[in-house]
C-alpha cells in the first residue's frame, strides 16, 4: 500500500507550498495530460494518466512508495476524492484543494452561485440534469463527453435558457462564452467544461438566501395550497383539482428533483405548480388556451418554473420527453394507456364512478403496472355553523411499474 497519498487541486494558480513539497516526494503521480506535464512533476516518478479512478486507486493501492493526485479544481466536490476514500481501497487520503471549477465558472461570470444548483450530467445522469435545468433558475451543470453543452441544448427543447459555457477552465486554452440554449448544438466545445444555466425569474434577492441553493421554505407552507388560493385567479376549480385529491395524487407520484412530471389536463396549474414547488420539472398539458394561460399565471404568482403546452392528448404527447410521473387530469382511459405505453414509474388517475375506475385500473394492468384504487370523499363544513358547505367524490387510481427504479 502507498505510504501516504495526497490529492492536489489545480485550477491555473502556481502550486501552494505544501502542494509542491507533496509533489516533489511522489514517487508516483497520477493525473490528466496536463497535469503529467507539470514540471513540478518529478521525472523518476511512475506515472498513470488519469482515466479511470477506481482503475488508479488499484494501482496506487499496491505502490510502495509516496503517491500524489492531480485533479482540476476542488477534487472533493465531485471529484476523485470519493472514489480514492471507498473503504476496498483502504487508502489514506490528504487533500490539498484549489479553487472548484463551479466557483471558478461563476467567477468569470461575475455571478454569485449561493442560489445554484449544481448536477453532474454523464450520459446515465444527463436526463436528470436537464430536469433541474427545467425546474430552477441557476444551475452548475459538470459536464462529461456526450453529455455536454450540445446535448443539455437539444434535450431543453422548448424550453429558454441562456448558458454560459466555460472551457479548460485555468488553462492558456480558456474560453467562455455566452448562447442560448437552442444555438449550443451548433458548436463542438472542448472539455472539460462546464455550463451555467440562467433562466426564468431571479434567484435570492440582493441581501441573498441564508442556505445554499433553493430555498426549501420559499413560497408558502403546506405541499397543496386551499382550493381558494387559486380560484381567486381564473375562476373555480375542476372537480378533480380539489384540495383532498390533489394531496393524494402528491402523495402517491412523490415527485422531486431531477424528475419530469407530466400533468396532462392541468386546469388551473394547481397541481402542476404544487409538483414544481418540491424541486421537479413539470410539463403541464391542456388543450384549452384559457387553461394553458391561466397555469403559466398560476406558476408565476407562486414563483416556479414550468411548461406549458397546449393540444389535444394522446396526440400531443408524442413528442415531449420520457416522464419519470405523471398525472392525468383530463382524458380518460384513451390518455392513460397512452401515457403507460411511455412507461413512467408512476401515474395517478381519478375516475367520477366504478365503471370508469375499473376500465382505467384493467388498462394499467395490462401494462404491467401494480395498481391501487380507493375511494375518497371529502366534506367542507361551514365551521361558523358547522353545516355542510360542499361535498367531493372520486375514485384515485394509482398505478406503480415494478421493473422501473422507485
Amino acid at each position: 500500500m502507498a505510504d501516504r497519498v495526497t490529492v492536489i487541486g489545480w485550477d491555473g494558480s502556481p502550486l501552494t507550498e505544501a502542494a509542491r513539497g507533496a509533489l516533489g516526494a511522489a514517487t508516483l503521480v497520477a493525473g490528466a495530460a496536463h497535469h503529467l506535464a507539470l514540471p513540478e512533476v518529478p521525472p523518476s516518478a511512475e506515472r498513470i494518466r488519469l482515466g479511470s479512478v477506481a482503475l488508479a486507486a488499484r494501482r496506487i493501492a499496491a505502490h510502495r512508495g509516496t503517491a500524489v493526485v492531480l485533479a482540476d479544481g476542488d477534487p472533493a466536490f465531485f471529484g476523485v476524492v470519493r472514489t480514492l476514500r471507498a473503504p476496498e481501497f483502504g487508502l489514506e487520503v490528504e487533500v490539498v484543494p484549489a479553487v472548484s471549477s463551479v466557483a471558478a465558472a461563476f467567477a468569470r461570470a461575475g455571478m454569485p452561485w449561493d442560489d445554484a444548483q449544481v448536477v453532474v450530467a454523464h450520459k446515465r445522469t444527463l436526463r436528470r440534469a436537464v430536469n433541474v435545468c427545467r425546474a430552477h433558475t441557476k444551475v452548475a451543470v459538470l459536464t462529461a463527453p456526450g453529455a455536454g453543452p450540445a446535448e443539455l441544448g437539444l434535450l431543453l427543447d422548448g424550453v429558454h435558457r441562456t448558458f454560459v459555457i466555460c472551457e479548460e477552465l485555468g488553462t492558456e486554452r480558456e474560453q467562455v462564452t455566452v448562447v442560448t440554449s437552442d444555438k449550443a448544438a451548433d458548436h463542438t466545445w472542448r472539455d472539460p467544461n462546464v455550463v451555467i444555466v440562467i433562466g426564468g425569474r431571479a434567484g435570492a434577492g440582493e441581501g441573498g438566501g441564508w442556505i445554499a441553493g433553493r430555498d426549501p421554505a420559499a413560497g408558502p407552507r403546506g405541499w397543496t395550497q386551499p382550493a381558494a388560493s387559486y380560484a381567486s385567479h381564473g375562476g373555480p376549480l375542476g372537480e378533480g383539482e380539489t384540495d383532498l385529491l390533489r394531496a393524494a395524487q402528491l402523495a402517491r407520484l412523490g415527485p422531486r428533483v431531477g424528475d419530469l412530471v407530466w400533468d396532462i389536463g392541468c386546469g388551473s396549474g394547481a397541481f402542476a405548480t404544487e409538483a414544481a414547488r418540491g424541486g421537479a420539472a413539470v410539463i403541464a398539458v391542456d388543450r384549452d388556451p384559457e387553461s394553458c394561460a391561466r397555469t403559466e399565471a398560476t406558476a408565476r404568482r407562486f414563483g416556479v418554473q414550468l411548461q406549458v403546452v397546449q393540444g389535444n392528448a394522446p396526440h400531443i404527447l408524442e413528442n415531449l420527453p420520457e416522464p419519470d410521473v405523471v398525472r392525468v387530469g383530463g382524458g380518460g382511459a384513451a390518455v392513460v394507456s397512452a401515457v403507460a405505453d411511455r412507461r413512467p414509474q408512476r401515474i395517478v388517475a381519478h375516475a367520477s364512478n366504478r365503471d370508469a375506475a375499473e376500465l382505467v385500473g384493467r388498462d394499467l394492468t395490462e401494462h404491467g403496472y401494480q395498481v391501487e384504487c380507493a375511494l375518497l370523499q371529502s366534506v367542507e363544513l361551514d365551521t361558523r355553523a358547522w353545516t355542510e358547505r360542499e361535498r367531493s367524490v372520486a375514485f384515485l387510481l394509482f398505478g406503480v411499474l415494478p421493473d422501473r427504479a422507485p
